[in-house]
């Protein structure tokens, strides 16, 4: 009983851990957001793939979708490329992403040392960047890399600021070793090209979401000219995002509830299997108990309340054995842990319950017990 409902209380607890670990970073990617992606993409091994080159989605797209859709406030269109990036004799490979200065409103950028680049840097292509985390530790040695100049492929640019660090996304990108430069520049100056590879969209409301997809998708199948033809493009809408990711969470951790919850089943047959040798081993007692004037629901009355006392210290231990252990795998293991106190409550609701649906056959085998067979018994 103690296993299972320690199990139990694991699996809940870290399955919310992992739940919210998964919508923290699917909300610091910005709130009511919208992506566009050039072409289709689909999910591989949990992560997104794109499956091929597509270069129909442009920078006219993204100012079209900010002049003509309503609940649209912001809209950021994205290229980037992995490249080689050199500073004094140190050199890397990373992602080089190309944003306009609305990037850091909509993807929730913030600065840690230095400053943005504004739209007059953007306008002119100057060339200027961002570095993360990552290339600050790699790149300069943990070093202040604010003014210093760094190689982008064959291109010199100013390290204008270093971003705050945001970890891994949802998609195992690591958001700190990419380095961010003006959209501009790098389609003119560095990966030199007319396309884009997606569109990052604020909506003015999480409520407008359903209908600001339905505006950007005709208005882009218009610009495409996909009169009979499927998409070009893949749209993700954020809150939908969120609905699967919180629907396979909970799904996931059912599931491994339900397993756990065969442990409660074994405790049950070990508590009736204790119960009918109790029976067993002290009919002297039920037929002393009979004879004294105990009723037949005097008898099973007993018993019951003893397989409930067996299955409720079970559960009580088992639900210590689980906060305990979800805690330890929380701090040792960085296994991310929620306590759930319903879940807690759950694990020694259905202890109590396995306790007295186990306990109400040797109860009634030991309340049928005659008082002169049960005196008899050696």
């Amino acid at each position: 009983m103690a296993i299972g409902v320690a199990a139990v209380v694991v699996m809940v607890s870290m399955g919310r851990g992992i739940q919210k670990r998964v919508l923290d970073m699917i909300h610091d990617m910005g709130t009511n957001l919208i992506v566009v992606n050039a072409g289709h993409i689909t999910l591989v091994g949990g992560r997104e793939r794109q499956s091929a080159i597509v270069t129909t989605l442009r920078p006219g797209d993204s100012d079209a979708i900010q002049d003509h859709c309503a609940f649209v406030t912001e809209v950021a269109p994205e290229t980037s490329r992995k490249m080689n990036v050199q500073w004094e004799s140190e050199n890397l490979m990373t992602d080089v992403v190309g944003v306009t200065p609305a990037a850091f409103q909509v993807r929730n950028i913030k600065i840690e040392m230095g400053r943005y680049f504004d739209s007059a840097e953007n306008d002119t292509a100057r060339r200027v960047a961002l570095v993360g985390s990552v290339i600050v530790e790699k790149l300069f040695n943990a070093e202040d890399p604010v003014g210093h100049r760094i190689r982008i492929g064959q291109a010199p640019f100013e390290v204008v600021g270093v971003m705050k660090a945001k970890g891994v996304d949802a998609n195992g990108v690591d958001r700190d070793d990419r380095i961010l430069i003006p959209i501009k520049t790098a389609m003119r100056r560095l990966v030199r090209t007319t396309y884009i590879q997606k569109i990052h969209i604020q909506v003015a409301h999480s409520g407008h979401l359903q209908r600001a997809e339905k505006e950007i998708r005709e208005l882009l199948r218009e610009r495409h000219r996909l009169w009979d033809k499927p998409d070009d493009f893949t749209i993700q809408n954020q809150a939908t995002l969120v609905q699967t990711e919180k629907e396979s969470t909970r799904t996931l951790t059912l599931l491994v509830a339900s397993v756990a919850a065969i442990s409660l089943l074994v405790g049950g047959i070990g508590i009736l299997a204790v119960m009918l040798t109790a029976c067993r081993e002290r009919r002297r007692e039920i037929g002393l108990r009979r004879a004294v004037g105990a009723r037949r629901r005097d008898i099973r009355t007993q018993f019951l309340l003893e397989s409930l006392i067996i299955a409720g210290l079970g559960g009580f231990f088992g639900a210590a054995l689980g906060m305990l252990s979800a805690f330890l795998a929380s701090k040792v293991g960085g296994w991310p842990a929620i306590e759930s106190w319903d879940a807690i409550g759950l694990g020694l609701i259905l202890s109590a319950i396995v306790g007295l649906i186990f306990g109400i056959y040797p109860a009634s085998k030991a309340a049928a017990l005659e008082p002169i067979e049960a005196l008899r018994a050696e």
